[in-house]
């Protein structure tokens, strides 16, 4: 599984294995069930993690009691950064498998005195939070200027099979419409 971190990590920015070498010891392994909520809003959470195997989303529950996805993560992607998604190591969103999961985790604060201390570390963290930003942007972008259509075949284009994997009202409410205007739009584009 270590060969998989780093895969992952050099997928992103290609770091020496002496500097890997610094991460790995510190990694642990987890495994979660489908449907299994691992990280919870409001919780104390101190953690990155890599995505070994599985499916997982990021959400929030809106007033109704609803489920509104921010964000996918995938089989060798990296969650959102700990400084992103907690607010003095408390959560702010929560994050749930959608089949099983496999993931690497590391202490952020941990990690974080690997990035003050080894220039290829830090380099790779920066471009994890440029990454981060920059889907974040699009995504509001294109709830701000595209039509449900044009939201949905550019979730197509991102996540190529994903929606034959994930419960369709999942992508429905990341893309900001509800599961009734989904299979509408879905049908039309079958013909």
């Amino acid at each position: 599984m270590k060969n998989e971190v780093k895969s992952i990590i050099d997928l992103i920015y290609p770091i020496a294995q002496r500097s890997f070498q610094k991460i790995e010891c510190h990694l642990i392994y987890e495994a979660f069930k489908k449907g299994e909520t691992f990280i919870k809003k409001n919780r104390r959470n101190e953690k990155e993690y890599f995505v070994i195997d599985g499916i997982c989303k990021s959400y929030l529950i809106n007033p109704e009691g609803e489920e509104i996805t921010i964000s996918f993560f995938l089989q060798r992607d990296i969650l959102s950064p700990n400084q992103v998604r907690t607010s003095r190591g408390t959560s702010n969103l929560n994050f749930k498998a959608l089949t099983d999961l496999q993931l690497a985790s590391i202490n952020a604060d941990t990690f974080e005195k690997l990035m003050i201390e080894d220039i290829e570390i830090r380099n790779f963290a920066n471009t994890v939070l440029q990454n981060e930003l920059v889907v974040k942007v699009q995504k509001e972008i294109g709830l701000a200027s595209l039509t449900a259509k044009e939201r949905l075949l550019a979730f197509r284009k991102q996540y190529k099979a994903l929606e034959n994997l994930v419960p369709h009202t999942d992508i429905a409410s990341y893309l900001g419409i509800t599961n009734i205007s989904l299979s509408r739009i879905r049908k039309e584009l079958m013909h």
